[in-house]
This record gives C-alpha cells, structure tokens and sequence, in this order.
C-alpha cells in the first residue's frame, strides 16, 4: 500500500494529523495497532478538552466518543485506516518503508504519533483499581477527590509538580518515595517539600492498593468495569530502611513511575535522554520527511489537546515537505 503519508498510531495527534492530512489532498493512511483513540479512550469524561462541556442535563462526551468523533471526521476528508503494528521503518531513495506483521507500507512522508506507555509499580491493586482511585493523571482525574486523602507516589520532576497541582485541590496530599531525597530539580524539590499541604515520605514503599466500600470518593474519570461499592479505600506501605510494613487509608493513589515511548525501530532518528523523539517547532525529526507529534515526541506537556495541534502542525508541515519535494 502507498500513501502520501502515512500516520503511525492513532492516539489524539495521529488522528488530528489524518484529518489536516487528507484536507490538505494528500492521499492519507493511519495504522494502528488497537483502536484509534489511544489512552484518550481511558477517558470517562473529558472535561478539560476545549469545547466538550456537554449538553444541559449531560456530561461531557467521554474520551471514546471524542476520539470515533476525530476518526469519522478524518474518513470523511478521505483518511483510510488500517490495523497493524509498524515493527521497523526505513528510508530509502524514494520513499519510506513501514514493515508491519502483514505487508509493508510506503509512504513519501510519515508522522510517528505513537505514544507512550505509562510504567507501572506492578503491585497488587494497581490494575484492578484503575479508574477507581488509581490514577497516571492528575491534571485529568485529580478535581475528582477533592477534599480527599491523596497519596503521589515518585521522586522526580513530574511526580512533584502534579502533588503540588493536587496540594491545590486538598489539604492531604502524601508524597511517597522510596530513596531519601527527592530526584526531582532542586527548585521543584524545594516547592514541593515547603508546600504545607504536602507530606513527604521518604524512605516509603508503596507494596499495595486496596479497594472498598467507600461513598465519599468518586472513581475518577475513567472508563472500565467500575462498581460504586469498589475504590481505592487503603495502602500498604513499607519502609526502605526499617522493614517497617504498616496501612493506611486513602481516596486515590496518583502514580508517577515515568513513562516509556512506543515508536517502531528507526535508524538515524534522534532521541532525547529518555527516548522521545526530538523535533524542532514544525515537529520534523532528524531525517527529512520524518514528523513526529504528541506524546512520543518530547514535549513538556502531554494532554490531549496538546497532541491535537501537534498532529495538525506535523500533517501541514509534511504537506509543505512534499510541496517543496516534488512529491
């Protein structure tokens, strides 16, 4: 199959791009290795995505229904969609080359929207209480536990900065991290420890999450199999230094582990310490006719919104590209 361009996942940036993509008469193919929507279809109600307030009398559209709203509006301008996984790319002189379990794509322009992976701590509770007080997002889910006992659980940059969001929304919020110093820049570190609505755990292992009865709290703005009678209700906790093995109650648990970018394996392309893809303004990468956007592309912050108008930026930039190729 070849394409103008070719779009390689179909998270919130890959289907903005298919959108500008194919508006702007480029014949358009998105492959995705799931369903289009990416971790926006984790989205039970995605209320900070400008415009979607809902109707009087209904909630905000959710993350499924906005992303299906973004695939439609990109096959209407003539984006095609295709289910694959992109293992390896190249390129040569003509064109580049996407190697999937089923055929090999070609395409004169490419833009990797392919996202990241949240790590996990992988204890017990975590996965079964995902949306139900168990959180990678507090930008997204934290104005749900308001008032609420919070428990963050990392050390570094993001782990701070989203307490100090949280610290915002209610007086308990407890920052667990399992060295003695925080790893985060010195003035973030320094915010976060004199902010009195912060309590900083040092030396503290998060081992569990448990769910319960819990009326108070609400499951957070994520989709799943949910129940009213089952949210985060504890932690298990252990200290780094003592052994000391202890619980405690709480409303939600916010993990910041970090992160891990998903892109096919692509010679040349240059990275950032972390693995994300470095680009300039116009989201072209190190080999010409190369784009990436959204959160694979390292970017001080990953919303939704934010990968929208990357998606639209790299799609009329490769437009442009081809414009001045030739091709």
């Amino acid at each position: 199959m070849t394409s103008d361009l070719l779009i390689i996942g179909a998270g919130p940036a890959g289907l903005a791009a298919a959108q500008y993509g194919s508006r702007s008469g480029l014949v358009t193919t998105v492959v995705e290795q799931l369903a289009p929507g990416g971790q926006a279809l984790l989205i039970d109600r995605l209320e900070n995505y400008p415009g979607n307030i809902g109707t009087e009398g209904q909630e905000p559209k959710t993350g499924f229904e906005v992303a299906e709203d973004m695939r439609r509006q990109a096959e209407q301008f003539g984006a095609r969609f295709i289910s694959g996984t992109v293992k390896s790319m190249r390129k040569n002189t003509a064109a580049f080359e996407a190697a999937t379990q089923d055929e090999t794509l070609t395409a004169s322009s490419v833009i990797i929207a392919t996202g990241v992976k949240r790590k996990l701590l992988n204890v017990p509770g975590e996965v079964e209480l995902y949306g139900k007080g168990v959180s990678y997002c507090a930008t997204c889910d934290g104005p749900f536990f308001k008032n609420k006992r919070i428990f963050v659980v990392g050390g570094g940059d993001a782990a701070c900065d989203e307490a100090r969001y949280l610290a915002r929304l209610t007086k308990t919020v407890i920052l667990l991290h399992r060295r003695d110093k925080l790893r985060a820049q010195k003035a973030i570190a320094e915010r976060t420890l004199r902010n009195p609505n912060i309590t900083v755990r040092f030396n503290t292992r998060l081992t569990a999450i448990k769910g319960g009865a819990q009326s108070g709290a609400q499951s957070g703005a994520r989709s799943g199999a949910q129940s009213a009678d089952e949210n985060v209700a504890a932690v298990s906790l252990e200290n780094t230094v003592t052994g000391e093995k202890f619980e405690e109650p709480a409303d939600a648990v916010f993990i910041f582990a970090g992160s891990l970018p998903q892109m096919p394996d692509i010679e040349g392309l240059v990275l950032d310490e972390a693995g994300y893809i470095i680009t300039n303004q116009r989201m072209e990468t190190s080999i010409p006719g190369l784009f990436a956007a959204g959160d694979v592309r390292a970017t001080p912050f990953r919303q939704v919104v934010v990968a929208a108008g990357e998606g639209a930026i790299a799609a009329h930039c490769a437009a442009e590209w081809l414009n001045a190729a030739g091709a």
